[in-house]
């Protein structure tokens, strides 16, 4: 590093970014913590909730928008459907498809954790006014907008968020 380059951490977008992540990392820890009494771990949740939202999604779709390989998936599913939270069908018009859907067990389950999560969730972006939400909503999908784009960038994010989501006035629920 030349000696009269900045440090990194006197650089105002560097702090902001590391403090992000923290936050992102204790949120994960937070998570997985309070999901511990319903047998699951943020990574089985992100399977419930995309089938949830999904019904019928193949599993490479799914490893898609999960940012996985399917091979990643290939060690949750199979532990996942054993446990009768979800099962795997061939679909009727290509025999390579798997296409997954949620058991009644798996929704019930599903449902359960994600009051958990909102909770969290309610819970830690109270410190926040909803305009500093929707601010920091905006710029985060404008970052995953600017990494996503560029051309080597295999897959879309888990979440795919619009404008109107992001503010509040379009909700996502499951009728």
């Amino acid at each position: 590093m030349n000696k009269k380059q900045a440090l990194p951490w006197e650089n105002p977008r560097f702090r902001n970014w590391i403090a992000v992540a923290r936050a992102c990392h204790v949120m994960g820890q937070t998570l997985a913590r309070e999901l511990q009494p319903l047998d699951i771990k943020p990574p089985h949740l992100d399977i419930l909730i995309n089938l949830y939202r999904t019904p019928g999604i193949s599993q490479q779709d799914l490893a898609d928008k999960l940012l996985v390989g399917r091979s990643n998936l290939s060690m949750l599913l199979p532990q996942m459907e054993k446990r009768g939270l979800l099962v795997r069908r061939g679909d009727s018009r290509d025999r390579r498809v798997l296409r997954l859907e949620l058991t009644p067990e798996g929704t019930e389950l599903t449902e359960q954790a994600i009051t958990i999560q909102s909770a969290l969730i309610d819970r830690t972006m109270k410190t926040a006014t909803l305009e500093e939400c929707n601010l920091v909503g905006g710029v985060m999908t404008r970052m995953i907008r600017e990494l996503t784009e560029a051309d080597n960038f295999p897959a879309r994010p888990a979440v795919e968020m619009t404008p109107d989501q992001i503010d509040g006035s379009e909700t996502n629920e499951k009728s």
